[in-house]
């Protein structure tokens, strides 16, 4: 086992020079293209704010509606984020709001209450059903499917009075830790249009971060809510698992899968998550206590710097660990606690241990099957030899998994011992957090990379994936911006059911450290 440890880490090593060198020859002589400024300031509002306005006759929801259309126009051509939309319908629906609080037939407190999205516009990723829109989830031969009904969570978000407005860009099956597909092609980081926006929900991240929406849905089985948010410098929560539905999403999630995949909101601003669950787990959300105030010197604090240095991941960046430092610093300065240091010796064969729990499931077609819309399976290495042609209409992240998952044998027998190693972790962290415990972790390894460069670094997902195995609630927190202006970030975990935690400590960084920042006024 040694000798196999030592080949990973070395062809990884290999895999890290090349690509950094590789990359940055691509990437040098191209200019990142700059996001038009703001000309409306309600497009930095946060969603909860908006809702006020509108409510008490301060802005219409025409108005707002249409400052978030206007902006789609002007950054979609750019960051290629939007898939489809209906802006139409959108207008149409915010001017019914404006006639009803107009008629003053209203109580606005209890409107407040009872629809506190009331007027809003927001978004979703494109593996949600919403009615008359396409539901790719980036795969070519969904490219024509059309919804005819809602997801659970958009309908909740509806109910509560949001406006529907457009589907974003995601990865080929929602798969993949960028958001490109040969449908709709890549989407672009609004910090640097070089880089990555992260995947599955990052045109959504990437939407709102560029003002384009004030609040969305994301779903997340492996980071994909919380890479995006993290590469996108926003806000996304991953709640506990099993309080938001899930129904409504392509591809479906069954058995443990179901278990691992979460739904949940993503927003510029942290005061618009606790609302936003708050809709979204409908009569699961008195589980989460999501309105308990929380005493920060009363929260035990740990915090892991990295992996270990495991041999399938990328070193963690040298800003990431001081941004890290900084938080640890902060809760001690303001509030006299002291973060506890841990080293989980299991966070260095966590993809093994993620993948094992991916094949474990039987219940669930295989990714190959949902690649040819569970008609028989994908033909592999037909498709690779067309993917070379470039006559294929699958991207190669979508066939690498196909490969690794061809690869993945019952027959292992570390495949027991390690699915029997992520109940024992999760049974540990569980018992780390308890009810007071809250658990700070790198977001991620690396700032946000180029355009295809995931591909040399496929494993460094796991930072996020390991709160999937464990099935914690887990928020993913902006902390500014880096050196060269790509956004910092670090998520903020605590037990089941202990959402509220992970909130109340985001709205604290928020307030200490700046939470999102605008593009642009970024050079």
């Amino acid at each position: 086992m040694k000798l196999v440890y030592c080949i990973v880490r070395m062809v990884r090593v290999l895999m890290e020079l090349i690509s950094r060198a590789a990359f940055g020859f691509l990437y040098r002589a191209t200019p990142h293209k700059q996001l038009p400024p703001i000309r409306n300031l309600l497009l930095l509002d946060s969603a909860t704010a908006l809702a006020a306005k509108i409510r008490e006759n301060k802005v219409s929801s025409e108005d707002v509606v249409q400052a978030f259309i206007d902006r789609i126009r002007l950054i979609n051509p750019i960051l290629n984020c939007v898939v489809d939309e209906r802006f139409e319908l959108a207008l149409a629906e915010a001017k019914e709001v404006d006639a009803k609080l107009r008629s003053g037939d209203v109580d606005r407190r209890q409107l407040a209450a009872e629809k506190p999205f009331l007027g809003v516009p927001f978004s979703t990723k494109d593996c949600m059903q919403v009615t008359g829109l396409r539901q790719t989830a980036g795969l070519y031969l969904r490219r024509n499917m059309v919804a005819e009904s809602d997801a659970d969570v958009v309908r909740l978000m509806r109910d509560a009075g949001a406006i529907m407005l457009c589907v974003t860009n995601v990865s080929e099956l929602c798969m993949w830790w960028e958001s490109s597909n040969t449908i709709y092609g890549r989407t672009n980081n609004p910090y640097d249009t070089n880089r990555i926006v992260g995947g599955s929900s990052g045109g959504e991240a990437c939407l709102q971060a560029a003002c384009g929406s004030p609040i969305g849905i994301g779903a997340d089985i492996g980071g994909s809510i919380r890479m995006p948010a993290y590469f996108n410098g926003i806000f996304g929560h991953k709640p506990s698992s099993g309080i938001v539905s899930n129904a409504g999403q392509e591809p479906q999630a069954l058995g443990e899968l179901q278990k691992m995949l979460a739904t949940g909101p993503m927003a510029r601003h942290a005061a618009d998550l606790r609302p936003a669950l708050k809709v979204m787990a409908a009569g699961n959300a008195a589980l989460l206590k999501i309105d308990t105030k929380v005493n920060m010197k009363q929260v035990r604090f740990m915090y892991v710097e990295d992996d270990g240095g495991s041999c399938y991941t990328t070193p963690m960046c040298g800003e990431l660990k001081a941004s890290m430092r900084a938080v640890v610093s902060h809760l001690q300065l303001a509030y006299g606690v002291t973060a506890t240091k841990l080293e989980l010796k299991e966070l260095k064969s966590v993809f093994p241990m993620y993948l094992a729990m991916l094949g474990n499931e039987k219940t669930a077609p295989t990714f190959s099957e949902e690649m040819v819309l569970k008609q028989g399976s994908l033909s592999l290495f037909p498709e690779l030899l067309k993917w070379m042609l470039g006559q294929s209409h699958h991207t190669a992240p979508g066939l690498l998994l196909c490969l690794i998952e061809k690869a993945d044998s019952d027959a292992d027998p570390r495949k027991k011992e390690l699915v029997a190693k992520v109940t024992a972790l999760r049974a540990k962290v569980k018992d780390l957090l308890a009810e007071d415990g809250v658990l700070l972790f790198p977001s991620h390894p690396t700032l946000a990379p180029y355009h295809s460069q995931p591909l040399f670094r496929p494993f460094n997902f796991t930072y996020t994936a390991f709160f999937n195995m464990v099935r914690l609630p887990v928020t993913q927190c902006p902390l500014g911006l880096s050196k060269d202006n790509r956004p910092l970030g670090i998520q903020v975990a605590a037990n089941l059911y202990q959402d509220h935690l992970c909130l109340s400590v985001a709205e604290e960084l928020e307030k200490a450290f700046g939470g999102w920042v605008c593009p642009s006024v970024v050079q």
